[in-house]
C-alpha cells in the first residue's frame, strides 16, 4: 500500500446468516479489525466463493435512512441489497464504512436534506454547511482490503473517485462494475447532481 498507515489486522470473523433481495439466503462471514486509521467499527462481509480471484468488492458507505429506513431520497438501500446479492452470487466482500452523509454525520446529513429541500443540491448542501461536498477518505478501505488478503479486486462503483482514491492506495483495481440504476421520483435531482458534480457513471433518464 502507498498510504503512511501502519497495516491493519483482522480481529475476528463472525458467520452470520443473511437474507438477500429476491428471498435468497447466504451465510456471510462478518469481519471486524484492529489497527484503522480512523479508529472506528468498520465492518467487511465476505460472501460465496472465498477463492474467485479477483473478487467482486463493494465499498458502501453508511447510510442509515436509506439502508435501514428505506429512504427514497437516495439510491443507497437499494444499491446495498443489490450488492449483497451480486457479491454472493460472484464471490467477494463488501466493505461497509462509518460515513454517513458522505463522511459529515447523521445529524448534519439530515440538516442537509433541509437544505435540499429549498433548491440546493445534495453537494452544494453539505458545503453550506461548512463541509467538503464529499469528505470520505479511502485509507481504511484499502487497509481492509490489505488485512483481507483481497489487493486486486473488481469494483462495484459508479463512482470514479472511489475507484481512483484505492488505486493510489495500492489495491489494483483491474474492473469498474456498475450498480444497477435505482431511480425514484424522490431521487432523481440527488441522482443528477452524483452525474453532474461527481461524475458518476449512471443513466438517470427513464
Amino acid at each position: 500500500m502507498s498510504t503512511a498507515a501502519a497495516p491493519a489486522t483482522v480481529r475476528a470473523r463472525v458467520p452470520v446468516p443473511l437474507s438477500l433481495a429476491g428471498g435468497a439466503t447466504a451465510l456471510g462471514q462478518v469481519v471486524t479489525f484492529d489497527g484503522l486509521v480512523d479508529g472506528r467499527e468498520h465492518l467487511a462481509v465476505e460472501l460465496g466463493d472465498p477463492g474467485r480471484e479477483p473478487p467482486l468488492v463493494r465499498v458502501h458507505s453508511e447510510c442509515l435512512t436509506g439502508d435501514v429506513l428505506g429512504s427514497e431520497r437516495c439510491d443507497c438501500g437499494p444499491q446495498l441489497a443489490e450488492s449483497l446479492a451480486r457479491i454472493s452470487s460472484a464471490g467477494g466482500v463488501l466493505l461497509y464504512l462509518r460515513q454517513e452523509g458522505r463522511g459529515i454525520g447523521l445529524y448534519a446529513k439530515l440538516d442537509a436534506y433541509l437544505l435540499q429541500d429549498t433548491g440546493l443540491d445534495t453537494f452544494d448542501a453539505n458545503v453550506a454547511l461548512g463541509f467538503g461536498a464529499d469528505e470520505r477518505d479511502y485509507t481504511v478501505a484499502a487497509q481492509m482490503l490489505a488485512a483481507l488478503g483481497r489487493t486486486s479486486v473488481r469494483l462495484l462503483t459508479n463512482n470514479p473517485d472511489k475507484a481512483g482514491q484505492l488505486a493510489r492506495l495500492g489495491i489494483d483495481v483491474v474492473a469498474c462494475v456498475p450498480t444497477g440504476v435505482h431511480r425514484r421520483d424522490a431521487n432523481v435531482r440527488y441522482l443528477e447532481a452524483k452525474v453532474r458534480r461527481a461524475a458518476h457513471t449512471i443513466e438517470v433518464a427513464g
